[in-house]
């Protein structure tokens, strides 16, 4: 089974009750083992098994259902197509690539057209497609840059939305002047004296009478008229979208937020109409009916001017990503044919060479094999100082080029790359929910159809318990209910505030991997703090060699032990035989080859070097073996407890050495630690070291408790055992010989070094290995949190207040209704304050101590 994973941009929801409808879709269909969809940013993420379907199927899936999937479709030309026997193998070879939806090659014009899902395949892959079926095309494939197109199409939305307001906006206002004059000729009974809207519009209405009066002769019957002629545009262009959906939603068997809209609008109008041409059906005591249709135009203006904010507001929550992706420089100075030319980035290839100028943005990742340079990398590792490079280290994309010329090899392109993998990471995390959103997406499931009941209801009771004209009364009451309902702000409340969050943490360098990451990040009291890498610097280096006598009662030399333990320690990546095999070779001293290589978890190193067992292992552990230290044993507990990490040469089974470590604390430490405890959060500090060692760092830091000398496959115990007592638990570690840990703890925080950010053991990553992060990631998860609880009370308590004073309930002790109008102003709010409430996200600002 080959387990695919894509991001679907879906086209048509209008609410989360649509979002229920494509998951559930997909979520049916053969092959597909999980799906979600997100209202908020308009995606489906499907994980699916290519070998039984693929892009083609689900999109159809999605247009079953009564939805659409954006793509997008690239022409480019092939060499020699003209000659091949068949394209058949060519058109297989691009329908293969992930997010490829049709490809359709034409030998005559030698062009291959393509359409794909955008952001879910790259130029590279379809070039390498293209060569794996034995051809080349032609000049580089330029494939059209997801976030831009979702820029472009948020703007061309809210540009229509913004025509279609004005047209119902002009409407609204010339119907209501109209209607105010059909008002105030009314007796005291009629619905428009108990309509909460009409008794506020009341004493306005007198004044336009009054205004009119003897200057204008107005017939009622043709203001109907007028008014009846003058609501169509509205209807027919300003509210097309709503009659649309409503229709969909009928031939396909689903409801949703366009059909509570358009049955409630278009009963409003369908009655409004009758009440015009047929007024003896509604005539009651020789009193002329009411028509409704300022309230048709006036709901489908503030529907669309919510639409219209909330599409602004949306946009804004997904700045984070324009913004990270935006890092990327544009073009690239590459080598090609022997002469440099500028390309587009996205045309740059793996083993490209690439130029860099003083001031210019390194465009993709690569090792520079040309010049020296300094490479401001802040936007990564937050350190203000460029970085110097010179032959042979790694560059970054989107780091700048700040004094020399440079030229490197390109290794990473793309979505492959550092900056690639973040906005990846960032898109990832929003694609997926909370799970406080599983509430939401039930109530959202069954919402439309609840509501059409209690509307249904409420027409029934009205029409048969209401005062005359019962059939107007009841008409209203439906129209009112069905309006006011909104399972918009269920939708948004959780997915905007995580959209909103996680962006927001990217910007702080720190990668959250999902919805369900940040809620139990949320929840967390208890973190464990590894201390090599995590606390410290992580670049250990040797302080002090204290050496043993020989039998002579001559010291050995401070080289002569380097040379035993270094070449030990040479096949080791452990951070501590890093800084023995400096300390050699800073001292120039000559390693020797190492055979039988071990080494033992937690304990140091064996080897045979020149026919000699050598062994390089901690203190606790020559206890453990009652190895004779003699006075050795007091200097290794001396330097302990000053903080620094002591280890034994050990030579044929004899102590030759004990070797003292330093590694210096990160300046921040001690803050962040001081900013957790405020916070009302347990800080352990868990260490493979010395308890004495450990202690030594713990108190210049500020931590209380300490569990030293712990192997690393302990430390996942470790957690297990405080998950046992109740407490939710997260382990930050750097990565190397955490990774157990990180696994079983409720939330693992990883400390990256700013390209090492696919860890894949934690749901957070902290690219700038700052351990004040911890800090921000935890102040923002639980804001977030806080955020989406608020968002979803109010989109609950909304609905549960709103609905039954639409049904009519106030009627009985207060004489009022509420007007269709004032129903939809409630709508539209009740959706933009919940994304409103998540962008206040934006001005998020670590606390520090």
């Amino acid at each position: 089974m080959s387990k695919t994973r894509i991001v679907l941009p879906i086209e048509g929801m209008s609410c989360a009750s649509c979002a229920i409808t494509v998951q559930e879709a997909l979520g049916d269909a053969g092959g597909v083992s999980h799906a979600a969809v997100n209202y908020a940013t308009g995606k489906a993420a499907v994980d699916y098994d290519d070998a039984e379907t693929h892009v083609a199927a689900l999109i159809q899936t999605v247009r079953a259902a009564g939805y659409d999937c954006g793509k997008a479709s690239v022409t480019f030309a092939v060499d020699q197509l003209h000659y091949a026997p068949s394209v058949v193998p060519l058109e297989q070879a691009l329908r293969r690539v992930p997010g490829v939806i049709r490809a359709a090659a034409n030998q005559a014009t030698e062009t291959v057209t393509v359409d794909y899902v955008p952001g879910a395949t790259t130029a590279q892959e379809l070039e390498h497609a293209v060569a794996q079926a034995g051809f080349r095309v032609a000049e580089p494939i330029a494939a059209e840059d997801p976030l831009e197109r979702e820029r472009l199409a948020r703007r061309r939305e809210v540009r229509t939305l913004g025509g279609k307001l004005i047209v119902a906006a002009v409407v609204t206002v010339i119907s209501m002047a109209g209607s105010m004059l059909l008002m105030t000729g009314d007796a005291d009974g009629t619905l428009r004296h108990v309509d909460l809207l009409g008794r506020l519009l009341m004493p306005l209405a007198l004044w336009l009478q009054e205004a009119v009066a003897g200057r204008v002769v107005l017939d009622p019957d043709w203001i109907r008229v007028g008014l009846a002629v003058l609501t169509l545009p509205v209807i027919v262009w300003s509210g097309q979208q709503f009659y649309r959906g409503t229709w969909s939603g009928l031939k396909h068997r689903t409801a949703d937020m366009n059909t509570l809209i358009g049955v409630g609008t278009g009963a409003a109008y369908v009655y409004s109409l009758l009440a015009t041409f047929a007024p003896r059906l509604f005539t009651a005591a020789g009193r002329p009916a009411d028509v409704y249709y300022e309230s048709v135009s006036a709901i489908i203006a503030l529907i669309l001017l919510g639409r219209l904010l909330e599409a602004r507001a949306k946009g804004r929550t997904s700045e984070a990503i324009r913004r990270l992706a935006g890092l990327r420089p544009r073009t690239a100075h590459v080598v090609r044919d022997g002469r440099e030319v500028e390309l587009a980035v996205e045309a740059v290839v793996p083993g490209d060479m690439v130029i860099v100028k003083p001031g210019e943005k390194i465009p993709v990742d690569g090792i520079v094999t040309e010049g020296a340079s300094a490479v401001d990398e802040s936007m990564l590792t937050g350190e203000p100082m460029p970085a110097p490079k010179k032959i042979g280290d790694e560059v970054i994309g989107a780091t700048v080029n700040t004094t020399g010329s440079v030229t490197f090899r390109a290794t990473r392109v793309g979505k492959d790359s550092a900056l690639g993998q973040i906005v990846q990471l960032v898109e990832d995390a929003q694609a997926t929910k909370a799970p406080i959103q599983r509430l939401a997406d039930r109530v959202a499931g069954v919402f439309v159809p609840i509501v059409i009941a209690i509307a249904i209801a409420a027409f029934v009771a009205w029409f048969d318990f209401g005062p005359e004209p019962a059939l107007v009364f009841s008409t209203v009451a439906l129209v009112t209910v069905l309006i006011i309902a909104c399972p918009c702000a269920l939708g948004l409340a959780t997915p905007t505030a995580i959209l909103v969050g996680t962006g927001k943490a990217a910007e702080h360098g720190i990668l959250i991997r999902s919805g369900e990451a940040l809620d139990r990040l949320s929840a967390v009291r208890t973190v464990l703090l590894d201390k090599t890498g995590t606390i410290t610097e992580g670049r250990p280096s040797v302080t002090h060699i204290v050496t043993a006598k020989r039998p002579d009662g001559t010291p050995l030399s401070p080289g002569e032990v380097l040379k035993w333990a270094a070449s030990a320690e040479q096949r080791s990546e452990h951070p501590l035989a890093l800084a023995v095999l400096k300390a050699a070779k800073d001292r120039q001293v000559d390693l020797l080859p190492v055979e039988k290589f071990a080494a033992m978890e937690g304990r140091g190193v064996r080897g045979t070097v020149d026919r000699r067992i050598v062994e390089v292992i901690s203190l606790r552990h020559a206890r453990e073996r009652s190895l004779e230290l003699g006075t050795l044993g007091a200097d290794a507990d001396r330097l302990a407890a000053q903080g620094r990490t002591p280890v034994i040469v050990v030579v044929n089974n004899t102590v030759n050495a004990v070797i003292a470590i330093a590694d210096p604390i990160k300046p921040t430490a001690k803050d962040a630690i001081a900013s957790l405890k405020r916070m009302g959060v347990a800080v352990v500090m868990v260490s493979g070291d010395s308890k004495r060692g450990a202690e030594a760092v713990a108190k210049d830091v500020g931590i209380e408790e300490i569990i030293a000398e712990v192997l690393p496959s302990q430390k996942g115990d470790l957690v297990k055992k405080l998950q046992r007592q109740g407490k939710h638990v997260a382990m930050v570690g750097d990565g190397l010989n955490d990774a157990p840990a990180l696994a079983q703890a409720d939330v693992g925080i990883a400390i990256g070094t700013g390209t090492d950010i696919a860890m894949e053991a934690s749901d957070v990553t902290l690219i700038r290995g700052d351990l004040r992060g911890v800090v921000a990631a935890l102040q923002l998860a639980r804001r977030t949190m806080r955020t989406i609880k608020l968002n979803l009370f109010w989109a609950f308590i909304y609905n549960v207040i709103g609905i039954p004073v639409a049904a009519g309930v106030l009627y009985p002790f207060f004489h009022l209704l509420l007007s269709p109008v004032l129903a939809s102003a409630a709508m539209a709010w009740s959706s933009l304050s919940v994304v409103l409430n998540s962008l206040t996200l934006r001005r998020f600002k670590p606390a520090w101590a």
